[in-house]
């Protein structure tokens, strides 16, 4: 990288986060030729250095002249050693076509974070993580993303080849369909938060549809880091048993989010940070195309992974990621609290939701899962159940759970509704709980947990408690395992959103 391209950074970084490198052209290039002395594939190899305190996003044109039918790319980067405390270095990769790179992915082609240390695209096929397509003549963005830059710095070299000839076909891809048979009104189990081959993870979703089945799924969807290529890869994988929804989980450096049910093949972009102040359009981006906006494991620990955007924007919240840890403990009070704020009047309130996040093994698809009552086995239906906060969450299929509150005259709420009582009414809170041995069951009210009670040896039992609107604004329920950390509560084997009550 030249001096002006650093003096270049520093400009661009304080305003966008971004920069732009010189051009790669391929006059002098590695020259493959056919016998005839037709080009077949050329190949150009560009090194430089990053400084710390690079920008986000670091970009690297390429001038594709017309007759490629393919573009293939490699890249290494060095990772010396760093002190004790210190990040090392981390640098993602993706391509924008012709289209160019504005924000909102007109020329978005693919995306593979740090996952992959090659990828090629062509017309009939990609890398996964990569979407197919024409290679148009023009200038094509390699984008680098240098998560985390060592005090050294950060040496790259990036290997472009492009292979001339005649393109093929584009295949129009097959999206699942927006139904499955279902069972009518009824309770049904998805994870929403998984990975495949087709960014980070090591499962196909070959094997992430038989495990979802195995877990007793009814719905999964399909939310691959800062990618749509996944939409097209279910044909054949779905059936009258399992819904099969697509989505993206939107990766930024200030905390992921998971855009779940969106239109397929609907891209929404990712790069930006809370102090731009561009969520709230990406946001609504992703209600335009019909899908929910859910912040991920809002307190999970990994760099970049804290949420930071606020929840105005969001339609719920992953409370519980993967197996229960002390990051699910804080992001559940967190919650909590917005449900008192919203018993206060300021606001509407979060429903809570849980998914497994699983890549590879021995990630556990369906740990959790998020349980939904909606009025059939449809898209439309789920994303409507999630909405409106009729959901529990479970740490696998063996758990059951019906929660309810009843008024003294009969009047009943279930789970995300609101029991519309006089405040002095009394109003009387029912769990019935199966399969969760050596676990106790709890009432939690804006108060804090006012009832506790332990199962049975199976795992089955029934809580009853009384109480007055003007005692509790909520009741919500919580089944968990003893526990195994000192100075918290056990892991969570099942937990319910709230019954609100009184009046409106």
């Amino acid at each position: 990288m030249r001096r002006r391209d650093v003096l270049r950074m520093t400009a661009v970084a304080g305003a966008a986060g971004v920069l732009t490198l010189d051009t790669v052209n391929f006059a002098g290039a590695v020259d493959r030729t056919d016998g005839d002395g037709s080009r077949r594939e050329e190949t150009r190899t560009v090194r430089g250095h990053l400084p710390t305190g690079a920008p986000d996003f670091v970009y690297v044109p390429v001038e594709v002249p017309s007759g490629v039918r393919e573009i293939a790319v490699s890249y290494t980067y060095d990772k010396p050693p760093v002190p004790e405390g210190t990040n090392g270095n981390a640098c993602d990769i993706g391509i924008f076509d012709q289209r160019g790179t504005e924000l909102g992915g007109a020329g978005f082609r693919g995306w593979s974070g740090g996952a992959r240390t090659e990828f090629f695209l062509r017309s009939d096929a990609a890398t996964p993580g990569y979407l197919p397509g024409p290679i148009r003549p023009g200038t094509w963005h390699i984008a680098l993303g240098p998560y985390t830059v060592a005090p050294q710095g950060l040496r790259y070299g990036i290997t472009v080849t492009l292979r001339y000839g005649a393109s093929g076909e584009t295949p129009k891809p097959v999206y699942p369909p927006q139904r499955a048979k279902g069972r009518g009104r009824a309770w049904y189990r998805g994870d929403n938060h998984l990975h495949s081959i087709h960014s980070d993870g090591k499962r196909t979703p070959a094997e992430i549809a038989a495990l979802a089945r195995a877990a007793g799924l009814d719905f999964l969807t399909t939310t691959e880091h800062n990618t749509t290529s996944s939409h097209g890869a279910w044909e054949g994988l779905w059936g009258d048993d399992l819904l099969i929804l697509t989505g993206e989980e939107i990766t930024t450096r200030n905390g992921h989010v998971v855009a779940m049910g969106t239109d397929p093949g609907v891209f929404l972009d990712w790069r930006y940070r809370a102090r731009d102040n561009a969520f709230g359009k990406y946001a609504r981006a992703a209600r335009r195309a019909g899908g929910l906006v859910i912040p991920a494991h809002p307190h999970a620990t990994c760099i970049g992974c804290n949420w930071k955007f606020g929840l105005n924007e969001a339609d719920a919240v992953e409370v519980w990621n993967g197996p229960y840890t002390p990051d699910d403990e804080v992001t559940l009070a967190e919650w909590d609290n917005t449900l008192v704020a919203h018993a206060q009047g300021r606001g509407a309130w979060l429903p809570a939701v849980g998914h497994s996040d699983a890549h590879r093994d021995p990630d556990v698809v369906g740990l959790p899962q998020t349980v939904v009552l909606a009025d059939d086995l449809s898209r439309e239906a789920i994303l409507a159940g999630i909405r409106a906060g009729r959901v529990w969450i479970a740490e696998s299929a063996e758990v059951g759970l019906a929660f309810s509150v009843i008024g003294g005259r009969g009047e009943h709420a279930g789970i995300g509704e609101r029991l519309r009582v006089d405040r002095t009414s009394p109003a009387t809170a029912h769990l019935e709980v199966t399969g969760a041995p050596g676990c106790t069951g709890s009432f939690i009210t804006d108060q804090g947990t006012r009832y506790t009670a332990p199962l049975s040896s199976s795992g089955s039992g029934t809580l009853t408690w009384q109480t007055t609107p003007d005692n509790a604004a909520y009741i919500r329920a919580e089944v968990r395992h003893p526990a195994t950390t000192g100075g918290l509560p056990g892991p969570m084997a099942a937990m319910t959103n709230p019954v609100f009550l009184g009046p409106a």
